[in-house]
């Protein structure tokens, strides 16, 4: 893995000057630096390269950023089965491995190659409109179908493969991997999965009825989910970040990708310290 490509959020505090250290200490041990990005101008010593060409070339992503940074860059990479290490400049840092306080001694057991890679599933999203595709969005986390900018409820009929389960009337519905466990299905009550599992999570989000509770799926199963009424304005997003706005009657279907996202692992923790140590910061 000599070959690094960098993907920095400069709206992080303290980044630019994390960025110029960790490229300096990239270089003095031989590896070779490239972004996406144009940096000429932040004075990084790195070559900045389209996306398309740096993902074709490099062996290993670092991310300096927080969880969104990571599942940005997640989602862009995916096609290319490049393993992602992140460093975390943001608060809780689910995803990222590296504070930067143990940056140096994990860059150094990165050097001698003591690290484990994690395989994580990711879930894809398919628009129908009219019997017509069109619209896909990939995620890591989740796919959330949800209510517009008016405070009223959005009705979406929702079915797994060609059973009905039931027409939710709520501010939404999130349909998470283990991964995205710990984030927007969580809050809205989700269950805590260890990502090591591979189902779908199904979630309404504030329903109107005394029944609330998330469904686990099976992987290879289809989620299909309706905006069955009229004059309702409803989003798609995947993790957070990207966006679609849905019509009356549009159908989104979201199965288990053919892509899998691959985060390098330094530290020898389980999946019950991470949730003991970033939870309990809450």
């Amino acid at each position: 893995m000599q070959k690094i490509g960098l993907f920095l959020n400069l709206n992080k505090d303290n980044a630019l000057k994390v960025a110029s250290s960790l490229v300096r200490w990239l270089k003095e041990n031989d590896y070779e630096v490239f972004t996406a990005s144009p940096v000429n101008n932040l004075e990084l010593p790195v070559e900045s390269i389209n996306l398309e060409e740096m993902a074709k070339n490099i062996e290993l992503a670092i991310t300096l950023g927080g969880d969104g940074t990571l599942l940005n860059v997640a989602r862009k990479l995916a096609p290319y089965d490049i393993p992602i290490l992140g460093i975390n400049l943001g608060h809780l840092g689910f995803l990222t491995e590296i504070e930067v306080s143990d940056l140096y001694g994990d860059l150094e057991l990165l050097k001698k190659r003591k690290f484990n890679i994690d395989k994580r599933m990711m879930i894809e999203a398919r628009v129908i409109r009219k019997e017509k595709f069109v619209k896909s969005l990939l995620a890591l986390n989740d796919i959330v179908v949800t209510k517009g900018s008016f405070a009223r409820l959005i009705s979406l009929k929702t079915s797994v493969n060609d059973a009905y389960v039931d027409t939710y009337n709520a501010d939404g519905l999130i349909i998470a991997t283990p991964t995205g466990s710990t984030a927007y299905s969580l809050s809205a009550g989700g269950p805590l999965v260890d990502p090591n599992v591979e189902v779908l999570l199904l979630t309404p989000i504030c329903p109107h009825t005394l029944q609330n509770r998330s469904i686990i799926i099976a992987p290879h199963d289809s989620i299909t989910v309706k905006v069955v009424t009229e004059q309702q304005e409803a989003m798609l997003t995947a993790d957070g970040q990207l966006g679609y706005r849905l019509q009356p009657y549009d159908e989104v279907v979201v199965k288990k990708s053919q892509y899998y996202t691959k985060l390098v692992r330094i530290k020898s923790r389980s999946f019950y310290d991470i949730l003991r140590k970033k939870l309990r910061k809450q």
